[in-house]
């Protein structure tokens, strides 16, 4: 007697979404009283439900004759016991023991469940490593909500993995990186695992102009003694190089944006943080790129509310601490990060200029870009009066305390032995200045720059940032130049007043901003560009230094940023693409820099993680927005496919893995990335939570430039090349697969 059953059960229909968020469909949807429930059992009893499975003590189902593969005209929902399938699927599948299922693995790859159509007596088996890691996630996460035993969807396992992960993104991942800061939260976010101090504590500085947030945050430490919150006053002149040291011995958080709303509890205003999604999930600052790169998926997924909300506290920033911040922490106060303000603010301009404070969010943030713009960027000591143009130089100085004690170690232990001292006091002697070494101070301003770069670390930059002045830093801001004067001339009659907390040292409060001082500044920069960092003979844009007055010849992929921004000229993209392209194009799209330029590594000299072979997201994202820009679409939806499959194909292998970087050289397992610092969003049990933040942002901003062949053959698996060669032999023309 075969035992498969060839005969087609019907199953009722349900309303409920088999694709619901886990909150409603392990929560929400639940009915303890419907066998048609999407959750089976709330908890451990098994009350109002009709003819539940009999169980044997271990918990399992007991064996008797059973139909295997039962075929079904619609897709099957399985009746699961969690805690026993979990258990069995782990011990049978996770032969490496991590809490995820993947290609590693060496199990059976098979799993036999139970129809709920049969009362679990009919089962099917869930072949291969996806559906086999989908079920580890649906379980973890139903065990998470209480359940024990649930009716899961087979469309839930077998589901496209380009909607499957889009979907993760857009119901899951931003939610699991969304933050606030204030009372609610402050006793666990204003703590620092960076905080090497005897006595880590909660603790906010609070700047002198926001008097509210710290009556605020006095009223909640006083209420709540036992958080030991420590709310401070920053000074007003927050970015003094001595005074940034001395918080290192007090570190805390910056204040940021919040908003006044009716508490519901009691009915009285109040205050509260303004939302912000970090970049991974142990992270609890707002951060300055990351948010940029973010904010393209966020508002894909109209999520206006939130990248209006990260436009705000970016202005509160610039406002209050002269600055986007590297992120809001005491040890960032000299430090920036790469400039995107003008463009985040009129994307969401774009979506909100029907709302009747939209012209006020955009002069706010105009306002602020253009303060940050003269006293960071045009200001001493970034700006270089020799070229024009920008450099990451940020202020400070001794050791970064951001960083494990151990992590200059190998820099510093020989300094200490020179002076005959332990390596802590070596450490607070130089941070005081009782110690000059000039090499040390050469050494850490370049590292410092780094950090402000984005590009931490990276051969590029490595003992020589500070000094570059660097393509990427000047196409971005030839974008404020462009943007900023655009929007003085549309939006605020050609004629824009600064107020005096937008202006900085040296500037007369009231006075007006026109566009065509920006359009001269513009036009000033791309000559200086086309002069210090373009290279006819390479047909790429380079690096400056400025203390040695030559381009540094290092191929990185910021050679595309001026086509992001504009500042290329229709022949230099031309030349970009024919040339430059071929150098940075791989199996997983745009590799962040050359293996040439890179050089050899080895035990003395290892990888850094913006080098080759390492592929970023905001690397991709800024030169699809580019060859788009110059006409270039199928150069863009061709790095975006490949990108687009390599991280869809780590997803599948690798229990739904979404990684901080990737090694696109790499076929197989691109997420696994030997360098400094890790690869965050890979160490997780069970299912993803997060992913990684502009990993997030690039997959959904990538999937909008592709064709629905494109996406199909993604969701297939199907490798570029594969791909190409399939629509060449069906005699598919370009325009037809775009």
């Amino acid at each position: 007697m075969s035992s498969q059953s060839f005969k087609a059960r019907r199953i009722s229909n349900t309303d409920r979404d088999p694709y619901a968020a886990p909150h409603i469909y392990y929560g929400e949807s639940h009915s303890r009283n419907h066998q048609r429930a999407r959750t089976y059992s709330a908890n451990a009893e098994s009350r109002g439900v009709r003819n539940p499975p009999i169980l044997q003590p271990s918990g399992k189902i007991p064996g008797r004759r059973i139909s295997h593969d039962e075929v079904a005209f619609q897709p099957r929902r399985f009746l699961i016991q969690v805690e026993a399938t979990l258990a069995e699927l782990l011990s049978r599948e996770d032969t490496d023991q991590n809490f995820q299922i993947t290609i590693d693995d060496k199990g059976p790859k098979v799993l036999s469940l139970g129809t709920l159509a049969s009362n679990a007596y009919n089962k099917f088996d869930v072949r291969g490593n996806y559906m086999l890691s989908n079920l580890l996630q649906e379980l973890w996460l139903a065990k998470e909500y209480g359940r024990k035993t649930i009716v899961l969807d087979e469309a839930r396992l077998n589901e496209n993995p380009v909607n499957r992960l889009s979907r993760l993104i857009q119901f899951s991942f931003w939610e699991g990186l969304t933050r606030r800061i204030d009372g609610s939260n402050i006793a666990q976010v204003g703590r620092d695992p960076k905080d090497w101090t005897a006595d880590p504590r909660p603790r906010i500085y609070v700047p002198r102009g926001a008097p509210e947030q710290y009556e605020y945050y006095t009223r909640v430490a006083r209420e709540h003694p036992d958080m030991r919150l420590d709310v401070q006053w920053l000074r007003e002149d927050c970015g003094d190089d001595d005074y940034v040291r001395d918080l290192n011995a007090a570190p805390g958080l910056l204040a940021i944006a919040m908003e006044k709303y009716i508490d519901p509890k009691t009915g009285k205003e109040d205050l509260r943080g303004l939302p912000f999604v970090v970049p991974g999930g142990r992270f609890n600052e707002l951060y300055g790129w990351d948010s940029y790169m973010e904010s393209l998926g966020l508002l894909i997924h109209d999520r206006v509310d939130l990248v209006k909300a990260m436009v705000q506290h970016f202005c509160f920033c610039i406002k209050h601490y002269g600055k986007i911040l590297n992120a809001n922490r005491t040890y960032y106060l000299c430090r920036s990060q790469p400039p995107f303000l003008t463009d985040m603010a009129l994307r969401v301009f774009d979506r909100i200029k029907h709302e009747p404070d939209a012209l006020e969010f955009m002069r706010e943030a105009i306002l602020a870009a253009i303060k940050e713009y003269y006293t960071v960027w045009m200001s001493a000591p970034r700006y270089d009066p020799v070229t024009g143009l920008s450099r990451y130089r940020p202020g400070g100085f001794g050791v970064p305390p951001e960083t494990e004690a151990s992590h200059f170690e190998h820099i510093l232990t020989p300094y200490a032995k020179k002076h005959g001292m332990t390596f802590e006091d070596f450490v607070d002697a130089y941070n005081y200045r009782r110690i000059s070494e000039p090499e040390l101070d050469e050494y850490f301003l370049h590292d410092r720059a780094v950090r402000e770069s984005g590009h931490d670390t990276s051969y590029r930059l490595e003992k020589v940032a500070a000094n570059l002045a660097v393509v990427d830093c000047n196409a971005l801001l030839y974008k404020y130049e462009v943007d900023i004067g655009r929007t003085i001339r549309a939006y605020f009659g050609d004629k824009l007043q600064i107020p005096a907390e937008f202006c900085g040292a040296g500037m007369t409060p009231g006075y007006f901003e026109t566009s065509a001082n920006w359009e001269r500044r513009a036009r000033k920069r791309r000559m200086a560009a086309d002069k210090y960092l373009w290279d006819e003979e390479a047909g790429m844009y380079f690096d400056y230094d400025t203390v040695k007055k030559e381009r540094t010849g290092y191929e990185s992929a910021t050679t595309f940023w001026p086509m992001w921004s504009g500042l290329a000229t229709p022949k230099q993209a031309a030349s970009l693409v024919n040339r430059a392209l071929p150098k940075f194009e791989v199996f997983g799209g745009l590799v962040s820099g050359t293996e040439k330029s890179r050089g050899a590594v080895g035990l003395d000299r290892p990888n850094r993680q913006w080098d080759y072979p390492f592929g970023w997201a905001p690397q991709q994202i800024l030169a699809w927005v580019g060859l788009q820009r110059y006409g270039y679409d199928t150069d863009a939806q061709r790095l975006a496919y490949r990108w687009l499959f390599m991280v869809t194909k780590a997803f599948v292998d690798f229990n739904g893995v979404v990684v901080e970087k990737y090694d696109v050289t790499r076929p197989i397992d691109p997420h696994k990335v030997e360098a400094e610092y890790g690869n965050q969003g890979s160490d997780f049990k069970g299912a993803p939570r997060e992913g990684f933040g502009w990993v997030n942002a690039s997959y959904i901003y990538g999937l909008t430039m592709l064709s629905a062949h494109m996406k199909r053959a993604v969701g297939a698996l199907t490798p570029w090349d594969s791909f190409v060669r399939a629509t060449e032999a069906l005699g598919l023309d370009e325009q037809e697969i775009l």
